[in-house]
């Protein structure tokens, strides 16, 4: 969060215009700061990061029952945005470094297929030019969830410039925040006037509505502290950024863990720091211990979208073998900016006591 003073300051005027929602001067603001900082010509500001990509999806019209190929290691939000359009996700498994294996993807291409929507997992980029290959040569569309992904950068341009469509989430925890909001990266003026129109009900004056839209307008609270925390953003990646360098440092000699993040990120924004542990069973031994101290660690992404309770065993029997032996896995550790040394060092401490001990 900013400094109180600055966001009191900086929502002031909402007390003299009374414009607190439906793209008040603040929103427009913040929509055009992003536009400079990503390297975007068009940004459409949305309510939070779900909508943004279901909204994306919709506006691509695809017919109800279409097949979309996507990653089951994600939060159940990139699934459930294909499942609210009608289509149906076809999981395709992952690589080491979590992002979705491009190499299985055109195996489970059919004549249903009509998009691809991977995801940027914990700020590791997808490769980008393999997904480009393939869809162009299969004539399918490519919208991605760069939900972990906000401020990095890709061969020198920013990573919301690949694809079709671009998602970002603004959620409050996320290293860049809007309260709760969320963003859609287009690739011209069209895409941006379709996309308003669906987070506007589908209205496009007072007298013609032309599509079933939603309400998925971000509101001026959320669009000034998005406008002072893009003030505060490189100075929060240089302090994430020696956390997670303090972190490396004392795990780094563990051989029952692995680092889940990618060392060749060319801008990375230091989101999440996942670790990978040798067996399920040590995974949750150090949540559970973690937990005893009132840490909360989390297993992100466990169970894997596909395995949830409301699907049963409906995707049971798809070979998402490296996906599941990675989600039984993985742990995400504690980190903010402003996470204090002596912290980091008390979580590596139990870390360490558990794996000796087991």
């Amino acid at each position: 969060m900013p400094p109180i003073e600055e966001y009191i300051d900086m929502i002031k005027q909402l007390w003299d215009s009374h414009w607190i929602t439906n793209m008040g001067t603040l929103h427009n603001q913040l929509e055009k700061e992003l536009e400079t900082f990503l390297g975007e010509n068009y940004v459409q500001l949305t309510v939070n990061g779900h909508m943004a990509l279901e909204l994306a999806i919709q506006s691509m019209n695809f017919a109800a029952g279409s097949e979309v190929i996507t990653t089951p290691f994600t939060f159940v939000s990139t699934t459930y945005a294909i499942i609210r359009n009608r289509l149906e996700p076809v999981f395709c498994d992952i690589k080491e470094d979590l992002t979705i294996d491009e190499s299985k993807i055109e195996d489970l291409i059919t004549e249903k297929t009509v998009a691809i929507v991977p995801v940027h997992v914990y700020g590791n980029p997808c490769n980008v030019e393999g997904i480009e290959e393939i869809a162009k040569r299969h004539n399918l569309k490519v919208i991605y969830d760069a939900a972990h992904a906000f401020g990095e950068c890709h061969h020198g341009k920013g990573i919301s410039a690949y694809g079709d469509l671009s998602i970002f989430s603004f959620h409050a925890t996320k290293v860049y925040n809007t309260i709760e909001g969320g963003a859609v990266c287009c690739r011209n003026e069209e895409q941006y006037k379709k996309i308003y129109n669906l987070k506007n009900f589908g209205i496009q004056s007072e007298e013609l509505v032309t599509d079933i839209g939603s309400n998925a307008k971000m509101n001026e609270f959320s669009a000034a502290m998005g406008l002072c925390n893009i003030k505060h953003f490189e100075n929060e990646r240089v302090k994430r950024k020696q956390v997670v360098e303090k972190y490396k440092r004392l795990l780094c000699d563990l051989e029952q863990i692995a680092f889940g993040i990618n060392e060749d990120i060319e801008k990375s924004n230091y989101a999440y720091f996942p670790v990978i542990f040798e067996t399920e069973e040590l995974r949750n031994k150090v949540y559970e211990n973690l937990a005893k101290g009132n840490i909360r660690a989390r297993k992100y992404f466990y169970p894997l979208t596909s395995d949830v309770a409301y699907f049963g065993d409906k995707y049971s029997k798809m070979d998402l073998k490296r996906a599941r032996y990675y989600s039984d896995r993985i742990l995400v550790l504690p980190l903010y900016a402003d996470l204090p040394n002596v912290d980091v060092e008390r979580i590596v401490l139990i870390v360490k006591e558990t794996l000796q001990k087991y």
